[in-house]
């Protein structure tokens, strides 16, 4: 946690995700005024970085590094996007986390942490099992798990050879939508990346 209250590069990425999973929460959308401002300005503060225009204390990371954050924060979740998973805000709101991480942390590991592409791998795992410990709540709360059971079953039909194309199985997401609950994921995304963050040195 220290090293959150320590860095106002931290401290500011880490409110940012808080800010977006309020509004994912409450509007069930993260709103590209947010998320594409942060992207950018996590490869501004790898450039800023690179030209030797920002002191150490903002970072070691260079535009690079911001740029491969924001690619692995992209493809992370681009297979649940695909087949309907998640909305794209979600995924931008994980290209903004990769972008300020890279920024930050550089792709170099030390004996003490990963670099930026294990850190964004790390907190990305955590919120997977956040997110399915959610939705099981979600699901028992609601009395409808063995509706969903069969969902998913479904879902897990189309990915693994029950459809055609990725097209075919984004159409049938698209379908079964409307009788879905839909967990607003940048809550557990911003559960597993300041958890994560918390727990590093």
């Amino acid at each position: 946690m220290n090293a959150i209250l320590n860095s106002w590069v931290l401290t500011f990425i880490c409110v940012s995700m808080i800010v977006a999973a309020v509004i994912d929460g409450w509007k069930l959308k993260v709103p590209n005024w947010l998320t594409f401002p942060l992207i950018l300005s996590g490869w501004a503060l790898g450039l800023g970085h690179d030209l030797g225009w920002l002191p150490a204390a903002s970072g070691v990371g260079g535009f690079g590094a911001a740029l491969a954050g924001t690619a692995l924060g992209f493809v992370l979740l681009l297979p649940l996007y695909a087949i309907g998973g998640m909305g794209g805000g979600d995924v931008k709101m994980q290209m903004a986390f990769g972008s300020w991480i890279g920024a930050y942390y550089g792709l170099a590991s030390t004996e003490v942490r990963p670099g930026a592409l294990g850190i964004i791998l790390g907190a990305f795992c955590v919120a997977v099992v956040v997110g399915g410990v959610i939705a099981v709540v979600m699901m028992v709360v609601r009395g409808d798990l063995t509706r969903n059971w069969a969902t998913a079953n479904e879902i897990l039909g189309d990915v693994f050879g029950g459809s055609k194309s990725i097209q075919e199985t984004a159409d049938k997401a698209t379908a079964r939508k409307p009788r879905m609950h839909l967990l607003p994921y940048g809550i557990p995304l911003c559960i597993g990346f300041i958890t994560y963050l918390a727990w590093l040195p």
